[in-house]
């Protein structure tokens, strides 16, 4: 019989780990002694980098209708606390330290969370949303992820107004998952997140042009089955590019993503192959 890990064992068991993780979390940040992003301006620095607008409720299989609605209210109650907030060369931006721990005497709600790999409820549940729109932007720019954590392994919900590739979205639990960003640039950038009453919005700003343009492109894009289950994989890269000449100066491989499939198949779009393609039988991308 496989031992049970201590978490395992009961509700306060997984309770007390989870506060353990915590503690370590907040011990090891005092002692890296980071410099984190705190200050927070009204005024917009001038250079828009890169917008994105998420929606907040989106048709996810057979997830409540309440968990999408308190979702909407946890990531209202989160834009404030990251808008206007300046990441100045050298500094290292942190959701967590920002955001703070969800709670309900805040106002935060119980949305869908992911545990031991299966959509669950949670306090403060759908705040990956905020850190999937934070890193999309961060991609187009030349800042640095320095930690960032994300659901690869699985599939989690079909393509429904899905406006960035599968793969390049974040995981986070407060505080011992992070989303972390440093600036080692000589630019000063800027968050500015807003909700309304069907999106998540956000800007990366900064206080003067960049000299270089990212893209993000995904290929070998498919689905194929292996005994019974249904898989998905893709590969995301980025280029940049001179704004000047256009010319593409660097192209790298960011992610290589497989994943099984947790949701019905007749909510795939796509075809969907019988077995893992051969490098050279791989459909276009």
């Amino acid at each position: 019989m496989t031992r049970r890990l201590f978490c395992e064992i009961s509700p306060l068991t997984y309770r007390i780990a989870v506060e353990r993780m915590i503690l370590l979390r907040h011990l090891r940040d005092v002692l890296r002694g980071a410099t984190l992003s705190s200050t927070r301006t009204a005024d917009p620095l001038p250079v828009t980098v890169y917008r994105h607008a998420s929606l907040i409720r989106r048709r996810l299989g057979n997830v409540e209708t309440e968990l999408q609605d308190n979702k909407a209210v946890s990531l209202g109650l989160t834009a404030p606390k990251i808008d206007g907030i300046v990441i100045a060369p050298g500094e290292r931006f942190s959701f967590w330290s920002l955001a703070g721990r969800c709670s309900a005497k805040e106002g935060y709600k119980e949305g869908l969370t992911i545990s031991n790999g299966k959509p669950t409820r949670g306090m403060g549940g759908g705040m990956c949303q905020f850190t999937n729109l934070l890193h999309w932007m961060v991609l187009h720019s030349p800042l640095t992820v320095v930690e960032h954590h994300h659901h690869n392994e699985l599939d989690l919900f079909p393509d429904y107004n899905r406006q960035i590739p599968w793969g390049t979205g974040t995981s986070i639990a407060f505080n011992y998952l992070d989303y972390q960003v440093e600036n080692r640039t000589s630019f000063t950038f800027q968050f500015r997140t807003w909700t309304t009453e069907e999106y998540l919005h956000g800007e990366l700003r900064a206080d003067r042009d960049l000299p270089t343009k990212f893209h993000i492109r995904e290929r070998d894009a498919y689905f194929f089955e292996d005994h019974g289950e249904v898989f998905r994989h893709n590969r995301v890269y980025r280029l940049e590019r001179d704004k000047g000449t256009g010319r593409v100066l660097s192209e790298e491989l960011l992610l290589e993503n497989e994943g099984r499939v947790a949701y019905d198949r007749s909510l795939i779009l796509a075809e969907i192959l019988s077995s893992r393609p051969a490098a050279q039988e791989l459909p276009a991308s």
